[in-house]
């Protein structure tokens, strides 16, 4: 699976006529397999091996990229580190309080939500956002206190 979307990516972006680098290739295929949300220096230092003259600029100017044709979404909530997701579907997210995880959660969207909105402020709303706030397993099972 995550093979194939990141095939998909890579021909989104070569349709967009970005380059492909390997600093690029690299970014997007550690995005792509990646199981949690990864922030810009986690995958700086997940591939500072491979790529020794690579700085952690490189990581966020190609975030940017990614982010701007559509392949990646910013997650700015959780602890201050923004987040990088390579799941762009419609899909919300559990955050633990304690360590800062975050963990999907499909629901079926709130579209109706939206609309309400709508009529209840007259905005033209493009866009909502759920985040459900807690403690996670292992946090749970490892009390700090």
């Amino acid at each position: 699976m995550e093979n194939h979307r990141l095939q998909d990516a890579l021909h989104s972006l070569k349709n967009t006529k970005v380059r492909m680098t390997p600093q690029r290739h690299a970014i997007l295929e550690f995005l792509f397999s990646a199981k949690a949300h990864p922030t810009a220096d986690e995958i700086y230092k997940a591939l500072e091996r491979k790529f020794p003259n690579m700085s952690v600029a490189t990581v966020y100017n190609n975030l940017r990229v990614f982010k701007d044709v559509g392949l990646v979404r910013e997650l700015t909530y959780g602890d201050s580190s923004s987040r990088f997701d390579s799941n762009t579907s419609d899909h919300y997210h559990v955050i633990c309080e304690e360590c800062g995880k975050i963990v999907d959660f499909h629901y079926p969207g709130l579209d109706e939500v939206e609309t309400l909105a709508e009529h209840v402020t007259g905005f033209n709303v493009t866009n909502h956002r759920m985040e459900i706030y807690g403690e996670c397993q292992d946090c749970q099972k490892n009390p700090k206190h």
